[in-house]
């Protein structure tokens, strides 16, 4: 079983590296973060604030990812996110997919996110939350 926590935990601490620069964005290049709500998401005219808003909403999900606090929310909430992001970068990786490539890494990013999420009762090692009794079975 200590395989398995260890493999959760690095599987955890990987996919918060990608997201706090994903989110470290928002707050360093905010326009970079509007450019992308109107080219991927279809969505004209957010201002700086609102992605700066996002940051900040972004920061306090995948921190408690990274704690492994509130799991059912917070890994829940770090798969939706990337899932959606996954989601509309689909038609790019279709119609240009070696224009794209980088795309495809979200992918694999996404199944580990999944399985985080399935298993998070597993995740118990350098968490803040209690374990459930379902880790110890």
């Amino acid at each position: 079983m200590a395989g398995l926590k260890g493999g959760l935990l690095a599987m955890r601490i990987g996919i918060f590296l990608v997201l706090l620069v994903w989110t470290l964005s928002k707050f360093i290049n905010p326009s970079q973060g509007s450019g992308i709500m109107d080219k991927y998401f279809g969505i004209a005219g957010v201002g700086t604030a609102v992605v700066v808003a996002l940051g900040v909403l972004e920061l306090v999900l995948i921190l408690a990812f990274v704690s492994g606090s509130f799991k059912r929310i917070s890994y829940g909430g770090v798969l939706l996110v990337h899932g959606v992001s996954t989601l509309v970068t689909i038609p790019a990786m279709v119609t240009d997919p070696f224009g794209h490539m980088l795309f495809f890494a979200a992918l694999p990013m996404l199944a580990a996110c999944y399985t985080l999420y399935r298993l998070r009762d597993h995740d118990t090692l350098l968490t803040l939350e209690r374990p459930s009794p379902l880790a110890t079975a």
